[in-house]
């Protein structure tokens, strides 16, 4: 078991469907900036860790408050990490053969919004 720590607020989904919606460009471009910090951080936190798949993703939101539904601030984590993490050769795919499943944890930390994952080899 390993964990990733993504400093700060990420977007919501609805920040990104508003995004795609103003001009698909700035949506993708949104989506690209995001995924390639995740793999930046996985590859320097996670130094070539490669887990044995499947593995299960537990993610703890850490926000500066209550302002944003949960759903909404997991949506879009979600796919940016499993694509962060593939781009990063953490995971060699984020297919339900690499991905067993993942879970959803809150909290609110007004000095120190993040993400934790943390990356449960199934077999352990």
């Amino acid at each position: 078991m390993r964990v990733l720590v993504i400093p700060g607020r990420m977007e919501s989904l609805n920040e990104y469907i508003a995004a795609m919606n103003r001009n698909r460009h700035a949506g993708n471009a949104m989506k690209r900036s995001r995924t390639e910090q995740v793999a930046l951080l996985a590859r320097s936190q996670l130094r070539g860790w490669k887990p044995v798949p499947p593995v299960r993703l537990e993610y703890l939101y850490c926000e500066a408050n209550r302002k944003r539904d949960k759903d909404n601030v997991a949506a879009f984590a979600h796919k940016v990490v499993q694509d962060g993490l593939v781009e990063a050769g953490v995971l060699a795919n984020d297919g339900w053969e690499y991905v067993a499943g993942s879970s959803d944890s809150y909290c609110v930390d007004r000095a120190r919004p993040r993400i934790e994952v943390r990356i449960v080899e199934v077999s352990e």
